[in-house]
């Protein structure tokens, strides 16, 4: 007997159905894949702006005496100092150093803390945080469902937001403030996952609508930000060389061996007024003890064929790794991928094995894209 699945739906579902997007199942999700190119998207936000529903990402807040304890617990990155109205970008490891998922944590107030994590990864954590909290005394709520959330990205993002506060436009990077817009509290924070500057908003799911209403139904902002999908997304932030969590990132990869060394605090647990310890803590020491046996690389290839995941890395006719993402690049015009390879293979000239033949390659630095202020 076959089953159907609901798939759940964004507070704004309608405005997608409204605005021709063509839809797909996303970790369980009814999400927009494009609205009808996702090259012109990709260029929209590259060069103006554009508008992202982010609302299948989890949103979890913890609060209490220990939620600082628990989370430096489960993050590689300190929790503990963290400023309010601060961000900090962190893994969540299992016990042998790979990635359960990766993270934002938001410092809200004195012992008040939210995450965000992605929406394929939500019930996994709330299992494991179940599993490993225990007698730590905090409070913890799943906020996903009763908010929504929006990134809005792109190099004239920050002006077009003036119109609304002068403080948004001066926050910092990985910084965070809470605005009142009519009735609806709303979080703002100058994060992204696209390259390019802009910020992500969590809202109220009953303001959603209005929200969207008061940024984009205006004839004067028509053509500054526009919305995008799914797709432009992941060809925006794999130029970026960004990790997403099933490519290069999996419960088998660890964040060491794909650059994330920034976000793992291999000292935790030593000192006074130390961080609690983290999971995964003694297998990641072992692991930037000895070397890591891979590392992420970009790969840059001629003509117009895409290399796909999982497709094989050969360094002459041996096997040395394979791909993790690849897209035709809406930025350069040529293919471009990242891969994990053996950390020992020094050369630049690769190819990768497309099945009845290969394509050469070359071995460049990541990330593809870096916006240039």
């Amino acid at each position: 007997m076959s089953t159907t699945t609901t798939l759940q739906k964004t507070p704004f579902h309608a405005f997608h159905l409204d605005h021709g997007a063509m839809m797909v199942n996303f970790t369980n999700w009814d999400m927009p894949m494009h609205y009808g190119s996702i090259i012109e998207e990709h260029q929209q936000v590259r060069s103006s702006g554009g508008f992202f529903d982010v609302s299948h990402m989890g949103r979890l807040r913890f609060k209490g005496r220990d939620a600082c304890k628990f989370l430096d617990r489960v993050c590689t990155r300190q929790v503990l100092g963290i400023k309010k109205g601060q961000i900090r970008y962190s893994l969540v490891c299992n016990e042998q150093g790979g990635c359960r998922d990766d993270v934002l944590v938001y410092g809200v107030d004195d012992a008040e803390y939210l995450m965000v994590c992605n929406g394929a990864n939500r019930a996994k954590l709330k299992d494991h945080f179940d599993a490993v909290r225990g007698d730590l005394v905090f409070k913890f709520k799943d906020e996903t469902e009763s908010t929504a959330m929006i990134a809005v990205q792109g190099p004239m993002v920050m002006d077009l937001l003036r119109n609304f506060s002068k403080e948004i436009p001066e926050l910092k990077r990985y910084r965070f403030t809470t605005k009142n817009l009519l009735i609806a509290k709303i979080l703002v924070s100058r994060t992204g996952y696209t390259g390019e500057d802009g910020v992500e908003i969590i809202l109220p799911a009953s303001f959603a609508n209005k929200a969207i209403g008061l940024m984009l139904d205006n004839p004067q902002r028509a053509d500054v930000i526009k919305p995008a999908g799914l797709g432009a997304r992941d060809s925006l932030r794999l130029e970026a060389g960004m990790p997403l969590y099933g490519h290069e990132l999996t419960e088998e990869i660890d964040p060491l061996s794909v650059g994330l060394s920034f976000a793992v605090k291999l000292d935790k647990g030593q000192g006074e007024n130390a961080a609690e310890p983290f999971i995964g803590q003694e297998a990641l020491m072992e692991i930037a003890l000895h070397g890591s046996p891979q590392r992420l690389v970009g790969l840059q290839l001629e003509g117009r064929r895409t290399p796909r995941q999982h497709m094989a890395v050969l360094g002459g006719s041996d096997p040395i790794g394979e791909v993790t993402s690849g897209c035709l690049s809406p930025t350069f015009g040529y293919p471009i991928a990242m891969a994990l390879v053996d950390s020992a293979f020094s050369g630049n000239e690769v190819s990768v094995d497309f099945g009845k033949n290969t394509q050469p390659a070359t071995v460049t630095p990541l990330p593809f894209y870096r916006r240039k202020n």
